[in-house]
């Protein structure tokens, strides 16, 4: 029991401090003046160097370059740290930008979707009956938060629903792709170099020393909150929560992310927070919840398509 009080509290607190983070961004974007572009690499870089030298003085140098000997760690590295972490940090941030973090979390938390689809083709399966579910429920909760029940107009633009979509998909792939590195090497030494790798090339893309922008105090505030809370903070209770409790259970309690980035945005920032919002946080978090116990219904169930 104890062990299940501390992962949940963990879990708890990791999505809560991912809400937190991306609430902050919101600020930072609508009354800071800041850019998506120009925040994202800085927030990115500094988490890296502050994880780099953490699994430095931890792990030692020979454990810490240890990915990069191998062809095959290597790839991996590259494929989890930069389309998966790291795009998906921009385009979250992105999403933000572009509405708010309510969307942009709930848009993220699609992911275990794409997962399940992934793992049905990848085992060739059909997906079980309460899947099935699962996916309309998803398909509804994003049509009742981009739509509002009107089909001829959407309340979130639809550059964001854009965004948002190709986040959870980053999410999915950096789930998916990392399972020689995560039983060769520890998770904070595969973020030290996810998040140098996407501070890096997003700056080159992107050039943020040409945006000529010059944060105030709060505004440097805000870049550490994002940095030590949403990066760092969020991560490392989150995974230590995870390891009590497992996968599963997480996945509910990661819904702090959006249930706090949207009463922060709302009671806060100002973010419009109607009913049919509430309706579509609803349908996903009955989502995430048929999901996670979905392996543990009667067989009958659980049956898959075919025995419709």
């Amino acid at each position: 029991m104890n062990r299940e009080i501390k992962g949940a509290l963990l879990t708890l607190s990791g999505g809560a401090c991912w809400g937190l983070s991306g609430s902050m961004g919101q600020y930072l974007f609508t009354r800071q003046g800041m850019d998506s572009r120009w925040l994202v690499p800085i927030r990115l870089g500094l988490a890296g160097i502050i994880l780099f030298f953490f699994c430095l003085q931890r792990y030692g140098a020979k454990l810490l370059f240890q990915p990069w000997k191998s062809r095959r760690d290597a790839f991996e590295l590259i494929v989890y740290g930069l389309f998966g972490v790291s795009l998906c940090q921009f385009l979250y941030f992105l999403t933000i930008q572009l509405s708010t973090a309510g969307v942009a979390t709930i848009l993220q938390d699609l992911s275990p979707i794409m997962i399940l689809l992934c793992s049905c083709i990848h085992l060739k399966r059909k997906p079980h009956a309460y899947e099935l579910i699962a996916i309309a429920l998803a398909l509804l909760g994003i049509f009742l938060l981009t739509t509002h029940g009107n089909l001829h107009s959407f309340a979130v633009p639809l550059s964001a629903l854009i965004t948002g979509i190709l986040s959870a998909v980053c999410v999915t792939v950096y789930n998916i792709t990392p399972k020689h590195l995560m039983s060769c090497f520890p998770v904070t030494v595969m973020q030290a170099w996810s998040f140098l790798m996407g501070g890096s090339v997003i700056s080159l893309i992107f050039r943020p020393w040409q945006i000529h922008y010059v944060p105030n105090a709060i505004g440097i505030f805000g870049i550490a909150f994002v940095v030590v809370v949403g990066n760092i903070l969020a991560f490392t209770c989150y995974i230590t929560g995870v390891k009590y409790i497992g996968p599963e259970k997480s996945i509910l309690y990661g819904f702090a992310e959006p249930i706090t980035a949207a009463i922060i945005s709302t009671a806060v920032l100002g973010s419009p927070f109607t009913l049919w919002d509430v309706l579509g946080f609803a349908a996903v978090f009955a989502m995430l919840t048929l999901i996670s116990v979905g392996d543990r219904l009667p067989h009958s169930a659980r049956k898959s398509v075919s025995g419709f």
